[in-house]
């Protein structure tokens, strides 16, 4: 959690965001982080953020918390493509 990933291209047409950041599922709320199945088995789930470079940049330098911080001061849309950075 909190690494990024380079795409190589923007994740959808006319969007800025060209690397995913490994992150928790916020927007489904803690009950959608952990599966559990019948007898103990479970499983962790994370999700693919698109974020633009320069809030990778920012994540390397600040930290992945100022990071989110700044997700929710300008309450983005996880799944605008054409969103703006936040940085």
């Amino acid at each position: 959690m909190g690494h990024t990933v380079p795409i190589g291209r923007p994740w959808l047409d006319d969007s800025a965001c060209d690397h995913y950041l490994v992150s928790l599922p916020y927007p489904m709320g803690p009950e959608f982080e952990v599966y559990t199945w019948e007898g103990g088995d479970h499983a962790r789930i994370l999700w693919l953020l698109p974020i633009t470079e320069a809030e990778r940049d920012f994540r390397r330098e600040g930290g992945l918390e100022a990071l989110e911080s700044l997700f929710d001061e300008h309450e983005i849309d996880p799944v605008d493509p054409r969103r703006a950075s936040v940085v």
